[in-house]
């Protein structure tokens, strides 16, 4: 069994597909001895990381986190996020909103700086988030790649715009007003009265008491990633192998 099939199940990683979404990126293969090479060194580096950090017992799955760094290196490479931020926060859709499914990563000391809940949008679903668009109007959560911005200070307080990066998925974030902010119904106490954590209009909505310095760690250009629950169709290309090899390779000084 191959290292790839131990980590990256066939449908986690898609494949290449022409005229790449991605900002329209040139193409390249890799050899077959560089990609088992690279590749080798991603999923120890990818092992080591997610141990070191105490992931496992947070709740956070390996394939999800994978799918992440995934991500976050061809945004680093690419210079679409801060190369002087090393933060990485991941949202995992695919666990109840009753239980802490948002995860902010300090990827250079290898350990979780914030753990909490977050919601989803109101016509995602009830308890569990369920149906996405990235259509304006729509008051559902959007899944994938994002970019954070600058903050601001608005009716939740103080707030962070996000860039959607994945074409057909999250790219009308910024038309559509989600943004990472505080809000009383993101807490236990809501929870334990109705069963399920409040919902947003498509923000990823925080906890009051810890939302000022959750924005304040991601702002300016850190790597957001919302992972589809099981059963959710997200076919990405920041998730095609060479290239996420390649961009690891290079952030990480091996080629």
């Amino acid at each position: 069994m191959s290292l790839l099939s131990l980590f990256c199940p066939p449908e986690a990683v898609p494949a290449a597909k022409p005229n790449s979404a991605a900002d329209n990126a040139p193409e390249s293969v890799l050899s077959e001895n560089r990609r088992a090479t690279y590749l080798a060194a991603f999923e120890q580096h990818t092992l080591h990381t997610y141990a070191l950090a105490g992931l496992p017992a947070s709740g956070l799955p390996l394939d999800v986190y994978r799918q992440a760094l995934m991500g976050y290196y061809q945004l680093q490479k690419r210079g679409l996020a801060n190369p002087s931020k090393n933060t990485l926060t991941i949202i995992d859709f695919n666990r109840s909103s009753r239980l802490k499914r948002l995860w902010v990563i300090d990827l250079q000391k290898s350990r979780v700086v914030h753990h909490t809940l977050v919601a989803h949008g109101i016509n995602t679903g009830q308890e569990f988030a369920q149906a996405f668009s990235n259509r304006v109007g729509s008051e559902m959560s959007s899944l994938g790649f994002y970019v954070t911005s600058h903050t601001y200070t608005g009716k939740h307080g103080l707030s962070l715009r996000l860039r959607g990066v994945d074409p057909s998925y999250n790219t009308n974030a910024a038309s559509r007003a989600v943004v990472v902010h505080g809000a009383e119904y993101v807490c236990e106490e809501f929870v334990q009265r109705h069963g399920r954590l409040g919902r947003s209009q498509g923000c990823p909505a925080l906890p009051m008491k810890e939302s000022s310095a959750i924005i304040r760690t991601i702002k300016d250009g850190t790597v957001l990633f919302a992972h589809a629950p099981s059963g959710v169709r997200y076919d990405s290309d920041w998730l095609e192998l060479d290239p996420a090899l390649q961009a690891f390779a290079q952030v990480k000084g091996l080629n």
